[in-house]
């Protein structure tokens, strides 16, 4: 006789369902609310765009579709608004700016990292200080410096220059603060072995410091082009001709005494807002490895 298989006792496991379901509906509730934060971020832009398409008896009723787009605006906007000058100014302002911004942001950042002098620290905590201080604050000494009220500068005032819209921001008190945490994070051993082969601090900020803090210079780049190409309030105050205005001031062409005009003015917007989106896109890797892994420590 064939001898019987023994049996085995089936243990049937019990899971209860109640801590699943918690988590899908957790899970649930954290997308709706991280949608909802979605569609309140992109929502002015989508009625930024949706307007630029739209006429004035439109905009007035403030409908959230044109009932015939109308692509003309943008024509307009370009011609009237002088956008041409305008966008060629900003180019040259924002270039300007950058390139006296990055390196005086990178020898500072690195002096106070690597570098002992006295008062380093008083120094630091009072450039930091400035980071509090309003723009509305400084508008006025600062205009009062570029009309040379305070000092004598080369050449006379600086209204309606290019000196007057670049070198108030070739130094950025952030700037200098983030290259300094990532100058602080460079292992002390690569600064004694240069010091081995005769580096100086110069050969060793060109040859180490830089090329390993690739990421913070251009995360400083993009928030130094931002400011500049962003920047509308001060413009305004040191210029009175269409010399050197930038985009931002050009767009104030859209408003006058009977109010603005909406459609060019969101016209004018987009335009000037393609360059940023398209610098941000080519450069979204950087920025966002730089924002994760600055630790801002030391």
């Amino acid at each position: 006789m064939a001898r019987e298989a023994p049996r085995r006792d089936m243990v049937r496991v019990t899971t209860d369902p109640l801590p699943r379901l918690r988590r899908r509906l957790q899970r649930l509730a954290l997308y709706m609310v991280l949608v909802f934060m979605a569609l309140g971020a992109l929502w002015p832009f989508f009625w930024m765009i949706s307007t630029s398409f739209m006429t004035r008896g439109e905009t007035i009723t403030r409908q959230w579709l044109p009932s015939v787009p109308q692509a003309q605006n943008y024509g307009v906007a370009w011609t009237e608004g002088k956008f041409g000058i305008y966008l060629v100014n900003s180019v040259l302002i924002t270039l300007t700016t950058l390139a006296g911004l990055v390196p005086t942001s990178i020898l500072a950042g690195y002096a106070f990292a690597r570098i002992r002098f006295a008062g380093r620290e008083v120094v630091f905590m009072v450039l930091l200080s400035t980071m509090m201080l309003p723009e509305a604050v400084t508008l006025l000494p600062n205009f009062l410096l570029i009309r040379g009220d305070v000092i004598p500068l080369p050449g006379g005032r600086w209204l309606n220059t290019l000196q007057a819209l670049t070198v108030p921001f070739m130094a950025n008190a952030f700037s200098i603060f983030l290259l300094r945490q990532f100058f602080r994070q460079i292992p002390t051993e690569l600064w004694d072995a240069a010091r081995l082969d005769g580096c100086g601090h110069l050969r060793f900020l060109l040859s180490v410091g830089i090329p390993l803090s690739k990421a913070p210079v251009l995360t400083v780049s993009l928030f130094g082009f931002l400011q500049a190409w962003d920047a509308f309030m001060w413009p305004l105050r040191v210029t009175t001709r269409d010399t050197w205005r930038p985009l931002m001031v050009g767009l104030w062409a859209f408003v006058d005494e009977a109010g603005p005009d909406t459609q060019f003015l969101m016209a004018g917007a987009v335009l000037a807002l393609l360059p940023i989106l398209l610098l941000y896109i080519l450069l979204q890797k950087h920025f966002t490895t730089t924002l994760m892994t600055s630790g801002l420590k030391g």
